[in-house]
């Protein structure tokens, strides 16, 4: 259970265990693994907004801007080259919506320029780990910020020309019980930062150094992270471990997607993070009708 009943982020208040909230994902990237990069465009900016708007017309409830790709076998980009990507649609967005706006990036220099520009909600995919300047950004900045699980390296991660990367050879001793532990040390860094308890979402990191068998398992077992007393984010939208499983390539994998979005809701899920939002939420309140009876 969710120690904390809620997160304002300017005009919307996430009532944990009421229903599931919709994360649209906006990849300001030429490079995404699900085929949906929008750096490529003509005009890009136009491009996001068009996306952006549409996917809060669909139902999401606050949008992910990124500007790195984190697939498995991605090159990082400079924090420069990063910020020419996301600032300009991050500063439209900010103008024409008062929806959260989250910002996917690991870089302390990204967040704190994005949360200058009206980010509300920081997405690291290293739990605070990778920069050791970017938990006094978001403490400074009073921001919400989702720490994920990743034991990525490059070294584990196998490419397929069809169905993309995936991780193999990760060992854990526990997989539940390694990832309750990893995502303490994020946690604690969090915590001597300063940043409050209730602005922190967990993510387990589905993809993120993982094996496709332990994805699987990891998604069955997503209850096990409700005793940690935060909300959980889960983004398996289009992820490798979809394709290995059902053989299709990324933009073959809403049906399955789906899937896991409504065992993610079963399993305790408080936000989703996907590609397809229209979909999504149709799955997500078929299945808050099912699982959240009499909740909120």
């Amino acid at each position: 259970m969710t120690r904390f009943a809620t997160l304002r982020l300017r005009q919307t208040e996430f009532l944990w265990g009421s229903r599931t909230y919709i994360m649209g994902i906006l990849n300001l990237t030429p490079d995404s693994f699900s085929g949906d990069g929008l750096l490529n465009q003509a005009d890009f900016v136009a491009a996001a907004l068009a996306q952006a708007q549409a996917m809060l017309d669909e139902g999401a409830d606050l949008l992910d801007l990124g500007g790195e790709s984190t697939r498995p076998g991605s090159q990082p980009v400079p924090a420069e080259e990063e910020l020419r990507r996301v600032l300009p649609v991050l500063r439209e967005l900010r103008r024409l919506t008062d929806a959260p706006l989250s910002v996917d990036t690991s870089k302390a220099v990204v967040a704190a320029a994005c949360l200058e520009a009206g980010a509300d909600l920081i997405n690291d995919v290293w739990g605070l780990r990778l920069d050791p300047d970017l938990a006094g950004v978001v403490a400074a900045a009073g921001a919400a910020v989702v720490l994920m699980h990743n034991r990525s390296t490059p070294k584990a991660a196998q490419i397929d020309p069809t169905l993309g990367g995936r991780y193999v050879g990760i060992a854990y001793e526990n997989l539940i019980e390694d990832i309750k532990r990893e995502l303490g040390l994020s946690l604690e860094l969090a915590a001597r930062a300063g940043i409050p308890d209730d602005r922190i979402i967990l993510d387990p990191g589905i993809g993120f150094g993982k094996t496709v068998a332990q994805n699987l398992e990891l998604l069955d077992q997503l209850d096990a992270f409700k005793a940690l007393g935060y909300p959980l984010l889960v983004g398996a939208s289009r992820k490798s471990f979809i394709g290995y499983t059902l053989n299709l390539p990324p933009h073959e994998r809403d049906e399955g997607t789906a899937a896991t979005t409504a065992i993610a809701i079963a399993r305790g899920a408080d936000i989703v993070r996907v590609h397809n939002v229209r979909l999504n939420v149709r799955v997500a309140r078929m299945t808050d009708a099912i699982v959240r009876r009499g909740q909120g």
